[in-house]
């Protein structure tokens, strides 16, 4: 699959007419003579897998969208999105971020269009070839209008290919979208393989994956829908995963982020990246949730520890939400230790405590313990302790998932870690969701007990259970935050169970004051709504309170 992305860099992204309302001018490239021949018909559909990279840590927009603004994460000292966790008077329809997603999204949507559109047209391919490359499409469109109606609620939909500029269009109900979403979903569960030759392609199990996470998420946002309805549905999708006997949860938590081995069993599903320069960029989430380390005492930049952009510092409550005593997860999330890498004599300081430290290469010359010290035991440290007391929006607990010290050189941003953009441990606190809600207690704790079993320490397994009593839709989402810290699910997460405000209110105290309940949908971006009427000449429409 990256080979196959690396000719769609170079010859195809951004030719194809966009499903964007907002362009005026399309110039294709790709003809369609040549897409209408095998080799184009392949091209069309890496196209539209490319476009995954715009939103899955590609560039800040994921990131931004999805673990800020949320209770696990709020500012970093740099970045200039910070409107999105603030919730203030940034966050309106004239926002270019919001935009640019906007124009993203449809752009793949219609990718997918042409894949779909032009299967009839196709030429050297047989014909089972021309149904799996369609159920891979539909899979794709499906996630698209997941992410959109996540987002901006009723929008526009488009099944058809389409080129030149659009100035007519109206918004779909959030139940129209949604039907689209299940159907193409249904169409890829029936039509995709179990496994597929080139990795990184979608299979039948990450579209049953992404349709249980479709069913948890309408039963609460859909008022079409039958609650019921949806969670037995994803609870039947999440457990056809987990009992297929092709994925397993890994027996280390580390490991599943490990970069040597990102090709594991736990993963069902990830967006490809490479090193190779030709790629059409990388992925930078490696920039985002590191401190800064690099001018402190004993240290300086390296690939190791990273290029700290200092985008996302996690709230008081990410940092505390582990037991530490039993759940390995806070020490395999989180960088404890920076190690000497700039010898020298320094003055440091410790709480209210000035020393002299000299550092050698190798020596610890910062530890974050995750705790306070008392007096005593911090009077037996010779190097900088930063206990939580002592965390600002530059120093705070470095995010390890995405660190990616492969990079050639330590100013390098194009990272060629994969994004793993679905995993067991999600599939397994899904149906632990889904049963909850329908009253399977047991079986909701039977889940939610096989990844915090594997969270522990080494002969902590049974302290870690917990049983029926302690099982609420709170602690499901405490759940999700130590085991899915920073995957860009969290926002998505408190919207759909209902908790926004109430956790952005409690915990993040950069938006808890200006967080409003139009805030679980983001505004339409005004071009958008500038550009196009519907057919009766009306306004495209604005969501409530923007």
């Amino acid at each position: 699959m990256k080979n196959i992305f690396r000719i769609i860099a170079i010859a195809l992204i951004g030719t194809f007419s966009c499903e964007s309302f907002l362009e005026e001018e399309n110039v294709p490239v790709a003809t369609a003579q040549y897409l209408g021949t095998a080799a184009g018909y392949r091209d069309a559909l890496t196209g539209a897998y490319s476009t995954l990279r715009t939103f899955y840590a590609g560039g800040e927009d994921g990131p931004s969208l999805t673990v800020f603004g949320t209770d696990e994460y709020t500012e970093g000292s740099d970045g200039g999105r910070k409107y999105l966790n603030r919730y203030d008077a940034s966050l309106n329809p004239s926002a270019v971020d919001l935009l640019t997603v906007w124009q993203n999204i449809y752009r793949g949507i219609n990718s997918t269009n042409i894949v779909i559109g032009r299967a009839d047209e196709i030429t050297g391919l047989d014909q089972s070839e021309i149904d799996g490359y369609v159920a891979e499409a539909r899979f794709l469109r499906a996630n698209y209008y997941f992410i959109l109606v996540q987002l901006f609620g009723a929008v526009t939909i488009s099944e058809e290919e389409t080129a030149g500029a659009i100035v007519e269009a109206q918004r779909s109900s959030v139940t129209d979208v949604y039907n689209l979403i299940v159907s193409d979903l249904d169409l890829a569960v029936n039509n995709l393989p179990d496994i597929q030759s080139d990795y990184g392609r979608a299979t039948k199990f990450a579209a049953l994956h992404l349709r249980a996470k479709v069913h948890l998420t309408r039963a609460t946002m859909d008022a079409g829908a039958t609650a019921n309805t949806e969670y037995t549905a994803a609870l039947n999708d999440a457990e056809t995963v987990i009992t297929s006997g092709q994925f397993a949860l890994l027996d280390d938590f580390a490991s599943v982020f490990d970069q040597s081995g990102e090709v594991h069993n736990e993963v069902i599903w990830s967006i490809q990246y490479s090193q190779d320069e030709l790629f059409g960029g990388g992925n930078s989430l490696h920039l985002y949730y590191l401190m800064q380390y690099d001018n402190q005492p004993g240290m300086l930049r390296d690939t190791e520890n990273g290029r700290p952009f200092k985008r996302f510092a996690p709230t008081s409550y990410a940092a505390n939400v582990f037991d530490k005593s039993i759940d390995s997860r806070y020490d395999k999330s989180f960088k404890t230790v920076f190690y000497c890498n700039r010898p020298g004599t320094y003055q440091i300081t410790n709480e209210l405590q000035d020393i002299s430290v000299t550092l050698e290469e190798g020596d610890t010359a910062i530890w974050l313990p995750g705790y306070e010290l008392d007096a005593a035991e911090l009077a037996t440290k010779q190097f900088q302790v930063l206990s939580p007391s002592r965390y600002t929006n530059r120093l705070y607990p470095t995010l390890t998932k995405f660190l990616d010290p492969n990079r050639p050189s330590v100013q390098h941003g194009a990272g060629s870690r994969d994004f793993i953009y679905m995993r067991l441990a999600d599939t397994y606190l899904i149906s632990a969701e889904a049963n909850m809600m329908l009253g399977n207690m047991d079986e909701a704790v039977d889940r939610v007990n096989a990844v915090r079993r594997r969270a522990a320490f080494d002969g902590m397994e049974d302290a870690m259970e917990i049983t029926t009593t302690d099982l609420d839709i709170d602690f499901i989402l405490d759940e999700r935050t130590r085991e899915l810290l920073g995957e860009f699910h969290r926002w998505f997460d408190l919207v759909r169970t209902g908790k926004l405000l109430e956790r952005v209110g409690l915990h993040n105290p950069d938006g808890s004051s200006n967080i409003q309940d139009y805030h679980v949908l983001r505004p339409i971006p005004q071009a958008q709504i500038d550009l196009t009427r519907n057919a009766n000449g009306e306004s495209y429409g604005q969501n409530t309170g923007y």
